[in-house]
C-alpha cells in the first residue's frame, strides 16, 4: 500500500476530515489532501506527528519499505506493536519493546541477554548448546553490541 493510501485509511478510521487532521498537525487542509492524492509527501517532522496521531510507527506510514530489526536481540519487528517507545510514547524503530522500555534499555551486557535467549529460544529442535553458538555469532553484529 502507497503512503497517500496508508494516510487516508488511518485518517478515516479515526473518524477525522481533512480539515481536523490539518488542525492537528497545524498545515492546511489542502496540505493533507496532497498526501492522501500521492501529489506531494509529508515532510519528517509531519511524519512524526502523523506518527503520534495515528499510533503507527513511521515505517509503518511509509508502507513497511524496510524490516526492522531489534539492534539488540535481533527479533524481527513485523508490527507497531512490538516496537519500543521513547518516554514521550515516540516509536523507537531500532529496538523491540522488550529490550528498550521507557528510555532505558533492559539488558546491561550482552552476556545477560545471552543467557535470557538460550532459556527462553530453546528447545527439542533447537537445543540450549545451538541456541547459544547461534546468538554468540549474531548478537555482536547488532548495532546496540557493536559499538
Amino acid at each position: 500500500m502507497e503512503t497517500c493510501e496508508i494516510l487516508k485509511t488511518l485518517r478515516e478510521r479515526q473518524g477525522l476530515t481533512q480539515e481536523e487532521l490539518a488542525q492537528r498537525l497545524f498545515v492546511t487542509r489542502q496540505a493533507v489532501s496532497r498526501w492522501e492524492t500521492g501529489e506531494t509527501q509529508p515532510n519528517t517532522e509531519t511524519l512524526r506527528r502523523l506518527s503520534g496521531v495515528f499510533d503507527v510507527s513511521i515505517n509503518t506510514l511509509l508502507g513497511s519499505p524496510r524490516q526492522l530489526i531489534c539492534q539488540c536481540c535481533g527479533m524481527p519487528l513485523t508490527d507497531d506493536g512490538q516496537i519500543s517507545r521513547e518516554p514521550d510514547g515516540s516509536f523507537n524503530e531500532e529496538y523491540c519493546k522488550w529490550c528498550y522500555a521507557d528510555g532505558q534499555f533492559v539488558y546491561q551486557d550482552m552476556d545477560q541477554l545471552l543467557e535470557f535467549l538460550v532459556a527462553h529460544m530453546s528447545g527439542e529442535h533447537f537445543p540450549p548448546e545451538q541456541a547459544r553458538a547461534y546468538f554468540t555469532d549474531a548478537l555482536p553484529k547488532l548495532k546496540h553490541w557493536s559499538k
